[in-house]
């Protein structure tokens, strides 16, 4: 559906997006993960047409984005950070003003807008001027301008910033039906609105994709570490010195001391040792106790700080 090649954009002498590539699928959801001035924005820009690449190729659904412009627009609804809303309108009228700019003949507009209206949850503010909207009603009247024309495709970039909680759960949920029906990208920096949402995810970071796949790829792959958490009878700076020594040790990092000289430790090896084995052994070596140990599976937030770190 989507198919972008080897995208490059600079500002002057700042390099916003480094040879950028990817695909999306019909019907999915992809999470365009990184975090602020990664060049997320940016790419959405360009492959929504709003900003012209120095390099590389955009397609959507076969077309390309310089040689045919406006059939490209004519398949996307977009949502950019900063709201398009027009606060003098009422709702109604600014879902009219933007179905007449998307080409829908005047008599098809009024059902769009009853459409919009049913999907969005609009019904009770379709006559309210968009200023007297809370912030969570502007940005389902925001998504519907997106989709008045009926897209194949949505890109939404951070479709809930600013809303309190329950303004989050229920544009969420709002887009996760939507992603039934639509292809859909969803720019953010917000980890939760990934896992909540999106079905696979690519992560970028300093102008480069540095991850993609599923969660579950990108929670199961680790970088090629494995790591446990173990508490341990012991003298704390001992344990973590004896630990830290050993050659298949990449870190050790002390969480929390209890009674008794009782300690627990994160502890990463490199992929392909046992870390469990390794944890053991030290401990069996110095008469020491080992009370509780488990292996601890990256969360996404894990991923996304060590992809996303200046010195990767």
């Amino acid at each position: 559906m989507i198919s972008v090649q080897n995208l490059t954009k600079n500002y002057g002498e700042n390099k916003a997006l480094d040879d950028v590539s990817f695909e999306v699928r019909q019907g999915e959801v992809l999470g365009f993960l990184g975090p602020n001035g990664a060049g997320k924005s940016t790419t959405m820009k360009i492959i929504t047409g709003f900003l012209a690449s120095t390099s590389g190729t955009v397609q959507v659904d076969g077309l390309d984005i310089q040689d045919d412009p406006m059939a490209v627009r004519a398949k996307i609804g977009y949502l950019p950070e900063t709201v398009p809303l027009y606060t003098d309108m009422k709702v109604y009228e600014y879902l009219d003003f933007v179905g007449a700019v998307r080409g829908i003949a005047k008599e098809k507009r009024q059902g769009a807008i009853k459409h919009m209206a049913d999907v969005c949850g609009l019904r009770d503010v379709i006559s309210k001027l968009v200023s007297e909207l809370s912030k969570g009603y502007r940005q389902r009247a925001a998504l519907a301008q997106a989709m008045i024309h009926n897209p194949d495709i949505l890109i939404l970039d951070e479709p809930t910033s600013g809303l309190d909680p329950n303004q989050i759960v229920e544009i969420r949920e709002l887009i996760k039906r939507l992603g039934r029906e639509k292809t859909v990208i969803l720019s953010t920096h917000i980890l939760p609105e990934v896992a909540a949402t999106c079905s696979r995810v690519i992560i970028i970071n300093q102008g480069r994709i540095v991850a993609s796949g599923r969660t579950d790829e990108l929670l199961s792959g680790g970088g090629g570490k494995e790591v446990v958490q173990a508490k341990i009878r012991g003298s704390r700076d001992a344990v973590r010195e004896a630990l830290a020594r050993h050659e298949s040790v990449r870190d050790v990092k002390h969480l929390s001391d209890h009674d008794e000289g009782v300690s627990s430790f994160v502890i990463e090896v490199i992929g392909g040792a046992d870390p469990q084995e390794i944890v053991f052994k030290i401990v069996v070596a110095n008469n020491w106790m080992l009370l509780e140990m488990f292996k601890k599976q990256e969360s996404l937030e894990d991923v996304f700080r060590r992809l996303t770190r200046n010195d990767n």
